[in-house]
């Protein structure tokens, strides 16, 4: 509550901030749509956070229509500003052809970057190009190598996919 008046005012911090309240249900009800139309308010302003997050409510039609071409977008905005999470997104976006024309070596610079930052979920996605081929040449040894960072670092997908493979 202390947000929605900075908010009001146009402050992009605020809107992002109130958008978060909104999606995770922290101190009022929990409504995707009010949270995607904070979470826009911010990212038109160019807030790299706020930019993930809407083009993630739009890649999962949260509290808005699916729309990945939007999402891409918005992905896209966040990724260039150096945003970890965005370049993932980026690169599901890719690798996928979700909103953009399919293109692994794309998903695969997106995911690196995102990697490099300690992005667990990038790891992983990369750690799957390398195992199948995809974008890179198939390096088995830096698929585990990746697999195991990201489970280290508590990605529980990742963890699972170890588990699974016994290594």
């Amino acid at each position: 509550k202390g947000y929605y008046e900075a908010a009001m005012q146009g402050d992009a911090e605020a809107q992002y901030r109130l958008g978060k309240c909104y999606y995770d249900g922290d101190g009022v009800r929990k409504d995707f749509s009010a949270a995607a139309d904070w979470y826009r308010k911010a990212a038109e302003q160019g807030h790299a956070d706020a930019q993930f997050m809407f083009g993630r409510c739009c890649y999962h039609g949260e509290g808005i229509s699916k729309d990945y071409g939007v999402a891409f977008e918005y992905y896209r905005k966040a990724a260039e500003q150096d945003h970890a999470k965005g370049q993932c997104g980026l690169g599901y976006c890719y690798y996928d052809g979700e909103g953009v024309e399919e293109n692994k070596e794309e998903a695969v610079k997106w995911y690196r970057k995102a990697a490099e930052q300690g992005n667990t979920y990038a790891m992983a996605a990369l750690s799957a190009c390398y195992m199948l081929g995809e974008g890179v040449p198939v390096n088995k040894a830096e698929a585990i190598r990746l697999l195991r960072k990201s489970a280290k670092l508590g990605n529980p997908e990742a963890q699972k996919v170890l588990k699974k493979l016994r290594l």
